[in-house]
C-alpha cells in the first residue's frame, strides 16, 4: 500500500490536483461550508475524479494537528517524484536562476521562501536532507501551491552540489551580513545560484567557503539581519532586475 500523508488549506489542494492530481487519494471537505471556494474545488475534484469526503470540522483538526486547514483536507501519495538537479538544468531555455537554502528548518520560512521561487522564477529550489525542514503540510499551505510547481531538490552533500553547478558554469551567490560587497555592487546576469543560511546561524563554514562570492543585503534600519525568506525575496528580486535590464 502507497504512502500517503495529508495536506490543507485551498491553495495547496487545487495546486497539487492542477499539478498532480493522480497523487490525490481522497478530499475531506467539512459540509458546513457551501462557500464559492469550497463549491469550486468540489467541482475540480469531480472534474479530475477525485474522491470527495465529508468531514466534520473536529475530524479535520485531527486530521491536519488543529492547524489551520480553512474546512478542507485531502490525504495524497506522499512519494516524492525522482528530481535530479541535471533534470531542470538540462531543459532550460536561459541562464539558471537557483535558490539554495543551507539548512533552513522552520516550514512558514520555507514555504514562504517557494513562494518568492515562484514569484521570480527559480528553476529549482536545492537543500541538504539532513538539518532541513523538508516538505510538509505546513510547508505547501504557507507555499500557497508554490511546492508544486518549482522543483524542490534535496541532496546529501550541499557543498559537493555546489561546486557542480560551479562545473557548469554557475555563479553560485552566498548571502552573508558580514559580507564586504553589497548586493549593489553584484554585477551578474549569468546563470547565478543564490544561497541562504539557517535561521539564525546563517550559512555553514564550508558552504560559505564554496561560494564564489559572498554579498550582504545593505540595512538601512536597526534590525541586524532579515528573515530568510525575506531576505531570499530581496535576492531573487535583484537577480531579475539585473536581466531585465
Amino acid at each position: 500500500m502507497a504512502e500517503t500523508r495529508v495536506i490543507h488549506g485551498f491553495h495547496a489542494i487545487t495546486a497539487r490536483i492542477r499539478q498532480h492530481p493522480d497523487s490525490v487519494l481522497e478530499i475531506y471537505a467539512d459540509p458546513q461550508r457551501r462557500d464559492p471556494r469550497v463549491r469550486d474545488l468540489l467541482k475540480l475534484a469531480e472534474t479530475n475524479g477525485v474522491r470527495v469526503v465529508p468531514a466534520e470540522g473536529k475530524r479535520l483538526d485531527g486530521m491536519v494537528g488543529n492547524a489551520r486547514h480553512q474546512g478542507v483536507a485531502a490525504r495524497v501519495d506522499a512519494a516524492q517524484k525522482v528530481r535530479h538537479l541535471d533534470d531542470v538544468l538540462d531543459t532550460l531555455s536561459e541562464p539558471a536562476l537557483l535558490l539554495v537554502l543551507d539548512g533552513v528548518q522552520d516550514p512558514h520560512n520555507l514555504g514562504a521562501c517557494l513562494r518568492s521561487a515562484d514569484a521570480f522564477g527559480v528553476h529549482a529550489v536545492i537543500a541538504p536532507k539532513d538539518r532541513a525542514v523538508g516538505l510538509n503540510a505546513t510547508v505547501e499551505k504557507v507555499a500557497c501551491g508554490a511546492a508544486e510547481t518549482v522543483p524542490y531538490i534535496t541532496v546529501t552533500n550541499l557543498a559537493r552540489t555546489l561546486r557542480e553547478l560551479q562545473e557548469r558554469d554557475i555563479w553560485v551567490v552566498g548571502a552573508d551580513s558580514e559580507a564586504e560587497t553589497d548586493l549593489h555592487g553584484l554585477q551578474h546576469r549569468g546563470a547565478l545560484a543564490w544561497v541562504l543560511g539557517a535561521e539564525g546561524e546563517g550559512l555553514r563554514r564550508l558552504t560559505r567557503e564554496t561560494c564564489d562570492q559572498l554579498v550582504r543585503i545593505p540595512m538601512l534600519g536597526s534590525v541586524e539581519s532579515l528573515n530568510v525568506s525575506v531576505s531570499a525575496g530581496v535576492c531573487l528580486f535583484e537577480a531579475r532586475r539585473q536581466r531585465a535590464g
